[in-house]
This record gives C-alpha cells, structure tokens and sequence, in this order.
C-alpha cells in the first residue's frame, strides 16, 4: 500500500510523557506536571456543578452547528454568529485551515520555532513550508513579508507564541496586515491570550472587519482548563468561514464540550483569577531567574521559557528525578532551555529549589 511520500519523514506527535509513566520509572509517589501548559488551578467550579446537566440522550449525535455554544461566543465576542468555527480544539481549526488552501504548488509562511503542528499539517498537503527564524524570541514580520509570493497561501502568527511566550504589538500587527497581500490568509493563533497582561497586545476582533483575509484562533484548552475535552475556534469574516465548513466533520465537538464551553464563558470570575494568580507567579519566578542569572524570554503566557548554562535535557532529567514533568528546550528546537508552566506557588517553589540545586552544582563542578 502506498501514502504520500511526506508519510516517509513525518513522525507521529508525540505525548510527552505522563504522570503514572514517571511515577513508576522513578519509584515517585507524587508528580507535578509543568511541561504542557495547562491550567494548574484546573477549571471552573461552574462548569464541574452543571456539566453533568449534558449527560443525557448520548445517543443522539451533537449538534454539529454548535447553536448554543455559538449564540453564546458570538454575543461574548459582539461578532455575528457566521463568522464563527469550532473545533476540536484550536488544532483541528489549523488542519481545517490547511486542508482547505494548502497543496502542492503553493507555499506557507511561519516562524520558527513556533507551533509544529503549523508545519506538520501544511507538509501532509503538499506544501512548500517557508520559515522565518525568530529574533531573540520574536517574529520577523518584515522578513516574513518580504518572502510572500504569488503561489503563498496561508502565513501563521502565533501571538503570544509558543514556545517562547513573546508578543508582537497593536503597531507592529497593523503594519503587517497593510502590507500582506489580500490573497494570503493571515492565522492569527490566541491560544493564550486570556493570560496577556500588556495594553499593546493586538485588538484582532477589531481588525476583522478591515481585513477579509484574516482568521483568529483561540481555545478553551488552556486558561479555562478545558484541555481533556478539546474544543477551541475560529474568527473570521463569513466569506473565509464558508470556505473552511466544507473541510470541517459534521459531528467535530461533542455535546459534553460544547456544554462545558458555554457554562466556562459564565465564569468571568474563574478567568480572572487565573490571570492575576498567574502573574503573581510569573513574577516570583522571573525575580528567581535574575537572581541567579539566567536569562528567559519576556512572557506574556503562563509558561516561562528560561536559558540555561547545561542542557535543556540535563535539566529535565534533573526534574523528573525530583518529581516535576517540564519540557526540555531541546525538542523545542531552542537549546539549553527548559519551558516551564505556570504552575501553583508552591509547586513553583519546590521547582526553583530543585533548579538552584542543580545549579549549584554544576557551578562547583
């Protein structure tokens, strides 16, 4: 039987690995997880007290248009309902988005590193994947510019990305999409952007209606917690939307997802918590960095992304030893780094003395 020729280099994603795989190859009875970015405060209480509420008639298929979910996020965002496209997750929306306008013959533009899951869907299509290094974490929006063609179809920022955390502003956003051609789709990727605490972080809902050539996408999987049910969207004006429904499986989202969507958009509170605990954080371990030195990208996410003197893996290793699951720099393509999520306070602490430790004794090594 014979696939794709890309099937020949492509490998599967894989996990990294989990809390009962540690636990029994170091004999660990406890195990913090600060390697994937989920929320460590978990969901909304809202959503646990009434989720069982859409545990009923499972034998009938979801709603594949998502009317409660979509009547609900389009008044939360004051868009028109048409302009929205849920997935399961923000990841099918980018496979959506692939499927729909990516083969062979044309081209894609990306950073680099940023999320793989861009490369990896845009190559099983047959395109061409043009990647533009990062500059001390940030996007090269200009060079990504100047290498737009004829043949480009899709260019994907990752605002904040990931997995260096950083921000393009409102000034720097604007002056990009003036200069993008109107045949190119622009992605704009705001998977964390509940967690942005800067006044210069892009208005895209605003921008939407300049630009006919422009998708946002968001998800429920990060600071709403919802990360096991998978369910996340899309933005766009309706012309861009009716174009990816066709790509989009009928039954995409579950009714127990939409349901727990919805029920997480009631829980302001929830939300707002997350952000202020999260930056209290954030702060804690940016003062421990400078402390001893160590340099991490300006993050605007609930991860730090932290250079170190010794390997991204010698660190891990180090940590799983220790009992916490981070994720190394090298397998993100930045090497001697760690990413490291957000997590409760006194995790963060435990983590911090296990770095010191290590630290300091490479130093007197």
């Amino acid at each position: 039987m014979r696939t794709k020729p890309i099937f020949n280099q492509l490998k599967p994603y894989v996990p990294g690995k989990t809390i009962d795989e540690v636990k029994e190859a170091y004999g660990l009875e406890r195990i913090i997880k600060l390697a994937s970015n989920e929320n460590p405060f978990g969901f909304s209480s809202h959503v646990q007290k009434h989720l069982s509420d859409a545990v009923t008639n499972l034998e009938i298929y979801p709603d594949g248009y998502a009317r409660k979910l979509r009547t609900k996020l389009a008044a939360e965002l004051n868009v028109d309902e048409t302009k929205l496209i849920f997935g399961n997750g923000s990841d099918e929306i980018m496979q959506i988005i692939c499927r729909t306008y990516l083969e062979p013959g044309t081209n894609t533009i990306m950073a680099t590193p940023t999320f793989p899951q861009y490369r990896h869907n845009a190559l099983i299509e047959g395109a061409e994947v043009r990647e533009v290094p990062l500059v001390n974490g940030y996007h090269n929006l200009e060079e990504m510019l100047s290498i737009i063609d004829e043949q480009t179809r899709v260019i994907w920022l990752c605002n904040p990305n990931n997995p260096t955390g950083n921000i393009f502003t409102q000034a720097e956003f604007d002056e990009f999409m003036k200069k993008c051609p109107e045949h190119v789709l622009v992605v704009l990727d705001e998977a964390y952007m509940e967690y942005v605490g800067s006044e210069d972080f892009p208005n895209a809902l605003d921008a939407l209606g300049k630009y006919e050539n422009l998708i946002i996408t968001r998800t429920f999987s990060k600071a709403y917690g919802l990360a096991a049910l998978r369910i996340g969207y899309g933005v766009a004006q309706e012309s861009v939307i009716t174009k990816l429904e066709p790509a989009r499986e009928p039954f995409n989202t579950s009714v127990i997802a939409q349901h727990a969507a919805v029920l997480a958009l009631e829980d302001k509170a929830f939300i707002e918590k997350t952000f202020e605990q999260n930056v209290e954080t954030k702060q804690e371990l940016e003062a421990f960095c400078e402390r001893l030195g160590l340099r991490y990208y300006p993050s605007e996410t609930n991860f730090l992304l932290i250079h170190l003197p010794i390997t991204g893996d010698e660190m891990t290793e180090h940590l799983l030893q220790n009992g916490f699951i981070v994720r190394s720099g090298e397998a993100l393509g930045i090497p001697q780094s760690i990413r490291l999520t957000i997590g409760k306070k006194e995790h963060m602490q435990e983590v911090m003395n296990a770095m010191e430790q290590k630290l300091t004794k490479v130093e007197n090594s």
